[in-house]
């Protein structure tokens, strides 16, 4: 065991949707085979895969094969791909060996995924703390406590769009503020806390990475254009139409219907998808504060409104708005939101209003 190297790989993130947040792995390199573990692989050709994953019912595998099939794929993308040798024991290596062995037994390759709790890079740091014959002793990042909604929305600064749809499915558990165990769902945040911990065993301490390389330099990236416009742009022209419409219909003394009937449809859409959201085995979508303003309520007063029944919905509307801005006061809103809340506080004072 003595020339076997066992090493945490980081892969830095790149612009695909699906490589955001980066990726980890294990090296196993001695002088006979140099293989990666790689608990990251998933097939978007299995049925139903999207739906699942919006459940939290997808399935991922761990598979083991060479290095070098690895890191070309990340080279071709611009990410970085950084190895921290473990200093381990010739013990905890064999230990090593055989949990690897463990998992990629057929019973046992395949994984529910989370994506916060149990995934390509807790999966690593849990396998490799257990066959420490000691404690992991962290250092405490004192500058560092972030939300799982901070670690998300900074993984997609540069997709507005992504950032907005996750913003608007993550509730109000996302708000807290994260452990340092829980911090590490994001592969750089393990890759810090693994240069900076020690291995306590037998009264004395060790560092846990004994040598950190860079394998493939950070390359140049290209950043996938999103929608033209930003969320907070379509909001504020949706606000601008809407004020519009409010004016007009002032100085007609006349509701135009067919506008309520459209910010119903799609208030209420939202609110179907954020409803079913609340079956999801993810652990930060149970419990959304989104859902007072974006529910399917308003679907049942769609017929009313055809009739000309409008004061009964302004008031439930006006209420739901009511709510919905004290719970901002507990969870963060998408970007956009507030701006479209306006308008809907718009169409609230119109229902009330206008007396035809």
């Amino acid at each position: 065991m003595d020339s076997v190297e066992v090493s945490l790989i980081t892969c830095s993130p790149h612009e695909e949707i699906y490589s955001l947040y980066g990726h980890s792995a294990i090296r196993w390199h001695d002088g006979d085979q140099d293989l990666v573990f790689n608990w990251g692989m998933f097939s978007f050709s299995k049925p139903y895969f999207a739906l699942r994953f919006v459940f939290g019912l997808t399935d991922y595998e761990l598979a083991a094969y060479p290095f070098d099939v690895f890191w070309p794929y990340y080279q071709q993308w611009g990410s970085s791909v950084t190895e921290q040798v473990l200093n381990l024991t010739a013990d905890e290596k064999r230990l090593l060996q055989e949990a690897l062995a463990k998992n990629l037994e057929p019973g046992n390759r395949v994984y529910r995924y989370n994506f916060f709790y149990n995934n390509c890079s807790t999966k690593p740091r849990d396998v490799i703390e257990s066959c420490v014959k000691g404690q992991v002793v962290y250092e405490a990042r004192e500058d560092y406590n972030p939300t799982f909604r901070d670690m998300v929305r900074e993984c997609n600064r540069n997709h507005l769009w992504s950032k907005c749809g996750n913003d608007m499915l993550l509730g109000l558990k996302a708000d807290f503020k994260t452990s340092r165990t829980e911090q590490e769902f994001l592969p750089m945040n393990l890759m810090h806390d693994f240069a900076r911990a020690r291995i306590y065993a037998n009264g004395e301490y060790r560092p846990l990475v004994k040598e950190q390389r860079l394998i493939v330099a950070p390359g140049v990236q290209r950043i996938e254009p999103d929608f033209i416009l930003s969320p907070t742009e379509v909001a504020l022209l949706l606000l601008l139409l809407s004020i519009g419409i409010a004016l007009y219909e002032w100085k007609r003394k006349k509701t135009m219907k067919w506008w309520d009937v459209t910010l119903m449809t799609i208030q209420s859409l939202a609110g179907i998808v954020l409803t079913v959201m609340i079956f999801s085995q993810h652990p930060t979508t149970s419990v959304n504060l989104n859902i007072l303003l974006f529910n399917p309520l308003p679907l049942v007063f769609i017929p009313a409104i055809i009739k000309g029944k409008r004061r009964k919905w302004g008031w439930v509307l006006l209420t739901m708005l009511m709510l919905f801005a004290i719970a901002g006061v507990f969870q963060s809103y998408a970007e956009g939101i507030s701006i479209v809340a306006l308008c809907l506080l718009i169409r609230a004072i119109v229902n009330l209003k206008i007396k035809e």
